[in-house]
C-alpha cells in the first residue's frame, strides 16, 4: 500500500495561522473583545474584520433583514450599492420580505419600496430586470403558500440563501477577505479526494469526515460586469487548470477569470471560498488537533500527581531527576538473547545526551526517522493494552512526578481555546456556533466521564506530549528510559522506533567526538535490532558512515526530529488508549490521493504552492521504504490505515509515473491534450489515454468521437 508522509510541523503552522486568523485562541496580540462590526480594535487584522462583516451580512440576508444589510453595506462596502445589478436584487428581495410580513402596514411599505427604489433601479440594472420587475408584482395577488403560483420561487425562502451567497462571493473578492489558507487547502484536498475516489471506483476510508465537513452546496458565482465580457481571450492552459481544479465547466472557468480580470490565482481562491464547509465541525477538528499536539491547553486541571508543586521552573534541556535514566536491557519476541552493557558504559552514553535544542544531526546519516506507516504495522494488538490498567497508571504517575516541573512549564506556554465568541454575541437565531458546540460537547463529556477518568486522560496526554518534546530536543536516551518505565514491553512491539531513537543517540555521540560511546550504542542496540529485522541493515550501514565524516559534517544539517517525535507520540498514544486526531487521518488520506491524482494527470499541480500543499509533503528525511518491511510486519499492517487501496495498474515507479503513463506522455503533445480537453470536455487523464490510442493526433480523436 502506498503511503504519503506528512510534515506535521508545517501543518502545525497552518493550523496555528488558521486559529489566530479566526480569533479562536487567546493570543498576546488578540485578547481584547471585538465590537460589532467596527474597525476600531487594532488588535484584529483587516481580513478578520472583513470576514466578520461578510458573515454578519450573510446572516442578515438569510433571516430576511434587508434594511440591516443595506446599512452595513453603506458603512463598509458602498461599492456594492453602486452596482445596479446587485442593488436591484436587494431591493427586489426587500419588497418580498415586506409582503411576507402579511400586515397592511407592511404592504403599504412594499408599495412605497416599488415606487421609490425597485422601479427606478429596474430601468438600468440589466436587460431582463424590467421584465423581472413586472413579474414580481404578481406577488400582490398570489399567496406565499401557493406552490403552483407563477411567483412561487420568489416567495421561497431559498432565495434568501441564494442572494446571501452571491453577496458573500462578491464581497469576499472585492475586500480580498479570503478564508485562511488552511481552510482553503482542506476544501481543495477533500474535493480532489472525492473526485479521485469516484474516478477510480474506490471507496474512501474517510467518507464519514469528508461528507460532513465539505458540503455539496456552493455559493453562487460572482457574475462579471458587462464591461469585462470584452476581455481578451485567456490562455487555454489557465482555463483548463481552473476548470478541473474546482470542478467548473469551461464557460464557468472563463466567467471566473473574467471576474478576476484574468488573475488565475485570484479566480482560484474565489472559487474555493464558494465551497461551503461545516464551520462548527472544522473548529472542533482543529481544537482536537491542537490539544493533541500541545498547541492549546486541554482546559482541564493540571495532572493530579501526589506532591505536585503549583509553581516550579521548567527542567533545563538534558536535566533529569535521579532514577530517570537507569540502565535497561531489551529483548524481542521470539528471541531469548539479552543485550547487556555495563553501568559505566551507560553513564558515558547518557553523559553525552545533555544537548541543547540547537544541536543537530546529519540528516543523511539516518534512515527511517519518520515511521508513520511502520508504527501502525508494528503496534499489533495494541487495543489489548488500551485500558487504564494498574501498571500503566502507576507508570504514568511516576513519569509525571519525575517531570512535574516540565509539565507545569510546558502547559503554561500553551494557548487557551476561546472559540467564536465574537460572533456569538451577535447571533440571535438558532444557528449554533463552534463555541456553543464545543461547550456542549465538553459538558456532555464531563457528565459522561467521572472526574477521575478525565484526570487520567489528561495525565496520559501530558506524558505523551512530554515524550514528544524530549524527542524533538534530541534527548533519545531519556526518552527510551521514560518509555520503558511506562511500559517495559513497548519497544518489543515497536523495535523500529527503538532503532531510530538509538540512531539519534549514536549520532549525538559522534557529533560530540565520543566515538567509543557511539560504537557501544551501535553494538549494544543498533546491531542486535538490525540482525532481527534485515530491512534495518541498510540504514544501519549508512548510519555508521557518520564515523568517517568530520564532526562539523555530522552537525552540518539539522535532523527533522519532529517526524520521529510525531511517530512516537502516535504510537505511545495508541498504547495508552489515546486516539490520534481525526484531522491527522484526513490529512494523510487526502495528501495521498492528491499525489495519485496528479500522477494520473501527468502534470504538476499549479496551485499546490499557493495552498502550501508542497510544504505539507516536504518531509526531507530519508525513509525506510515500505517495501523493505519484514513480511510479518507487513501482514499485520491493518489498523490505522487511512489510505485508499488502488489496483496495481495505478502504482507508479520511483520517478512518479508508470511505464504506460510515461509512454503516453511521450506520444502526447501539450497542445493536443488541451484541444481534446476543450472540445470533448474531458479530464486531462482521459484526454491523454485517448490520444495515446491514436498516436497523439487530436483531430483523429475528435473525429472518432463524433463519427
Amino acid at each position: 500500500m502506498d503511503s504519503t508522509l506528512v510534515n506535521w510541523e508545517a501543518l502545525d503552522r497552518l493550523i496555528l495561522d488558521f486559529a489566530k486568523s479566526e480569533n479562536l485562541i487567546d493570543d498576546s496580540a488578540s485578547t481584547s473583545t471585538i465590537s460589532f462590526p467596527s474597525s476600531s480594535p487594532s488588535s484584529f487584522s483587516s481580513s478578520y474584520q472583513s470576514r466578520f462583516i461578510i458573515r454578519q451580512i450573510r446572516r442578515f440576508l438569510e433571516s430576511g433583514d434587508i434594511d440591516s444589510t443595506l446599512h452595513l453595506l453603506r458603512s463598509h462596502a458602498p461599492f456594492i450599492l453602486d452596482d445596479r445589478r446587485l442593488l436591484f436584487r436587494l431591493q427586489k428581495q426587500k419588497f418580498m420580505e415586506l409582503l411576507r410580513r402579511g400586515t397592511d402596514e407592511a404592504r403599504d411599505s412594499a408599495i412605497e419600496c416599488i415606487r421609490t427604489a425597485l422601479a427606478p433601479c429596474a430601468l438600468d440594472a440589466y436587460p431582463e430586470a424590467y421584465e423581472e420587475f413586472k413579474h414580481i408584482l404578481l406577488a400582490f395577488i398570489y399567496d406565499k403558500d401557493d406552490q403552483n403560483s407563477p411567483v412561487a420561487k420568489a416567495w421561497s425562502e431559498r432565495r434568501r440563501f441564494e442572494i446571501a451567497g452571491l453577496m458573500s462571493s462578491v464581497l469576499r473578492a472585492h475586500l480580498q477577505a479570503y478564508d485562511p489558507v488552511f481552510s482553503m487547502t482542506l476544501r481543495y484536498l477533500i474535493s480532489i479526494h472525492k473526485g479521485f475516489c469516484i474516478h477510480q471506483g474506490v471507496s474512501s476510508p474517510i467518507s464519514d469526515l469528508t461528507e460532513r465537513l465539505l458540503l455539496e452546496e456552493r455559493d453562487p458565482p460572482a457574475v462579471p460586469q458587462e464591461s469585462f465580457y470584452e476581455a481578451p481571450p485567456f490562455d487555454e492552459v489557465d482555463i483548463q487548470a481552473l476548470a478541473h481544479a474546482v470542478e467548473l465547466t469551461r464557460q464557468g472557468a472563463i466567467d471566473s477569470l473574467r471576474f478576476a480580470k484574468g488573475d488565475l490565482f485570484q479566480a482560484f481562491q474565489n472559487e474555493l471560498c464558494r465551497m461551503k464547509v461545516d464551520v462548527s465541525m472544522l473548529d472542533e477538528l482543529v481544537r482536537e488537533y491542537c490539544v493533541y499536539r500541545g498547541i492549546v491547553d486541554s482546559g482541564l486541571a493540571l495532572p493530579s500527581v501526589p506532591g505536585l508543586k503549583t509553581l516550579a521552573e521548567p527542567l533545563k534541556v538534558g536535566q533529569s531527576e535521579p532514577g530517570c535514566c537507569s540502565s535497561r536491557n531489551y529483548s524481542f519476541e521470539g528471541d531469548n538473547t539479552n543485550n547487556k552493557h555495563s553501568d559505566g558504559e551507560n553513564s558515558v552514553s547518557n553523559a553525552h545526551m545533555n544537548v541543547s535544542p540547537e544541536d543537530s544531526v546529519d540528516v543523511n546519516s539516518i534512515q527511517g526517522t519518520d515511521v508513520e506507516l511502520r508504527y501502525a504495522c508494528e503496534s499489533t494488538s495494541y487495543h489489548e493494552d488500551c485500558s487504564t490498567s494498574g501498571s500503566h497508571q502507576a507508570g504514568i504517575s511516576k513519569v509525571l512526578q519525575r517531570n512535574r516541573n516540565y509539565t507545569i512549564g510546558e502547559r503554561s506556554k500553551r494557548k487557551r481555546w476561546r472559540g467564536r465568541q465574537d460572533e456569538e454575541d451577535y447571533k440571535q437565531d438558532l444557528n449554533a456556533t463552534a463555541t456553543s458546540t464545543n461547550l456542549s460537547r465538553d459538558k456532555q463529556g464531563f457528565e459522561k466521564h467521572p472526574s477521575a477518568d478525565i484526570n487520567a486522560r489528561d495525565d496520559k496526554n501530558e506524558v505523551v506530549l512530554g515524550m514528544k518534546e524530549l524527542v524533538g530536543r534530541g534527548m533519545a536516551a531519556e526518552v527510551v528510559e521514560e518509555v520503558t518505565a511506562l511500559d517495559p514491553n513497548f519497544f518489543m512491539q515497536n523495535h523500529v522506533l527503538l532503532f531510530q531513537l538509538k540512531q539519534v543517540e549514536f549520532l549525538k555521540l559522534v557529533s560530540s567526538g565520543d566515538h567509543t560511546s557511539a560504537l557501544r550504542v551501535a553494538s549494544s542496540h543498533l546491531g542486535p535490532i538490525a540482525s532481527r529485522d534485515p530491512s534495518l541493515l541498510k540504514p544501519l550501514k549508512e548510519t555508521l558512515l557518520a564515523l568517517l565524516r568530520p564532526n562539523e559534517d555530522a552537525l552540518g544539517k539539522g535532523l527533522p526530529l519532529h517526524a520521529l517525535s510525531t511517530s512516537l507520540q502516535v504510537a505511545i498514544g495508541q498504547k495508552l488508549g489515546i486516539e490520534e486526531p481525526q484531522l491527522m487521518k484526513l490529512m494523510r488520506a487526502t495528501l495521498h490521493t492528491h499525489n495519485e491524482w496528479f500522477k494520473l494527470q501527468m502534470c504538476k499541480d499549479r496551485f499546490e504552492s499557493l495552498l502550501r500543499v508542497d510544504c505539507l509533503k516536504d518531509v526531507n528525511t530519508p525513509l525506510i521504504s515500505a517495501c523493505s518491511m519484514s513480511k510479518s510486519n507487513a501482514d499485520s499492517c491493518t489498523h490505522g490505515s487511512s489510505q485508499v487501496t488502488i489496483s496495481s495498474s495505478t502504482r507508479v515507479s520511483e520517478e512518479g509515473s508508470s511505464p504506460a503513463q510515461e509512454s503516453s506522455r511521450d506520444v502526447c503533445d501539450e497542445n493536443a491534450i488541451l484541444k481534446v480537453m476543450e472540445f470533448l470536455a474531458l479530464p486531462r487523464a482521459d484526454a491523454i489515454h485517448l490520444l495515446a490510442q491514436y498516436n497523439g493526433n487530436a483531430e483523429t480523436v475528435i473525429q472518432q468521437i463524433f463519427a
